[in-house]
């Protein structure tokens, strides 16, 4: 192989790469899908409800969701570039609040126990949800710094196309953030007749997934850089206008699931997002087939050479 070759073969691989050093936020986050799974095979025997305010299945849907996110936030950590004490303080934070929130979320309702607002428990039961919220509140600041960050880097980044989705991505989760203080005011998840602020707040936080995995794989896409950022902000404007239609159903105390013009829009919203995020997997698609079709023709001048 030739100096040449080999010098743009380095250039293409990025010299970011996502998990990398992040393996106790991993095992944070699969600890999370552990937890989930035992209460699932919980919920299949008993059901939910663990009087006297007790709910497993939010224990179950909770631990589950910070997984996720732990997991999305370990893949993304490396992209930051911070210095190495910097990372390992954010790190570790993430890694103790998430600890705390699974411990107090399953250990309460399992208790029969509302881990948050309680009304039926001791002082310690309250004292441990203001320690909740406070928690909250940290993971809400961890996110801050984050998004504030991300939307500082410099455009010169090896993984740009990335970073475009992590933007995005922050953005929403901000939102996600903002909900999360609204049901901290509210004391509760439901507002008006049928608003129910914990749908924007998972939705929202989803966008750590739902955005950056289109932008990961158009890293792989063979187009052009412009139709590439083209499709990230389409994608991603969609659903942060979708976002934005959300929030102004529940804050008019009225569920998203009816068919009126607002959620209707919403779902329209998510179609357009869905529909950026299949046309980028038929790039790929395609991709995979010209290679493969490469490939056959390469073996099968090979073989008439040798003949």
């Amino acid at each position: 192989m030739s100096k040449f070759t080999k010098s743009n073969r380095e250039e293409t691989i990025p010299s970011v790469k996502l998990f990398e050093g992040e393996r106790g936020l991993v095992i944070t986050g699969l600890i999370g899908f552990i937890l989930s799974a035992g209460i699932a095979i919980y919920l299949f025997f008993q059901g939910p409800t663990i009087l006297p305010e007790g709910n497993v299945k939010d224990a179950f849907s909770f631990n589950a969701a910070i997984g996720i996110f732990m997991i999305s936030i370990a893949a993304i950590l490396p992209l930051t570039k911070f210095a190495a004490r910097k990372r390992r303080v954010i790190r570790w934070l993430f890694i103790f609040a998430s600890l705390y929130c699974y411990t107090i979320e399953t250990v309460q309702n399992f208790r029969g126990i509302s881990p948050r607002f309680s009304r039926e428990g001791t002082v310690v039961d309250m004292m441990a949800g203001i320690l909740f919220g406070v928690i909250s509140l940290l993971l809400v600041i961890l996110t801050i710094v984050l998004a504030i960050h991300f939307l500082r880097m410099k455009q010169q980044h090896d993984r740009s196309l990335l970073i475009m989705g992590v933007r995005y991505a922050f953005i929403s989760v901000l939102v996600g953030n903002f909900a999360g203080i609204w049901m901290i005011i509210l004391q509760d998840r439901l507002t008006g007749d049928g608003g129910n602020v914990i749908i924007l707040h998972g939705i929202a936080f989803h966008a750590l997934q739902t955005l950056i995995l289109p932008a990961w794989l158009l890293e792989k896409a063979r187009i052009k850089d412009e139709i590439k950022k083209s499709l990230i902000h389409i994608s991603s404007i969609a659903w942060m206008l979708s976002m934005l239609l959300i929030g102004i159903q529940t804050a008019l105390g009225r569920t998203v699931f009816e068919l009126t013009l607002v959620p209707i829009l919403t779902g329209v919203l998510i179609l357009v997002w869905l529909g950026t995020v299949t046309t980028v997997f038929v790039f790929l698609i395609n991709l995979r087939r010209t290679n493969a079709v490469s490939t056959r023709s390469g073996i099968l001048k090979e073989r008439d050479i040798l003949k």
